[in-house]
């Protein structure tokens, strides 16, 4: 199973002033998150954020879409 899928604590961060955060190093070298990546911010209420890098989340979407379409001509 991979270590992704274990539940893990990396640390605390603290908000700063422009709202910035810091990604701890080992998640980020584990996540091969580099400088200057961009990735898409989600919120689930108050309570939870999560980070997503676009492509993956690119890819995410198209995947929806074409199993959306596959429900939509199986439900006409």
């Amino acid at each position: 199973m991979s270590r992704l899928m274990h539940p893990k604590v990396y640390g605390t961060v603290t908000v700063g002033g422009k709202g910035q955060v810091v990604i701890p190093v080992e998640l980020r070298k584990l996540l091969k998150i580099n400088a200057n990546d961009k990735l898409v911010v989600l919120s689930k209420g108050r309570d939870m954020i999560g980070l997503v890098p676009v492509e993956e989340f690119s890819r995410f979407l198209a995947e929806i879409s074409i199993l959306r379409e596959s429900f939509e001509a199986k439900t006409k």
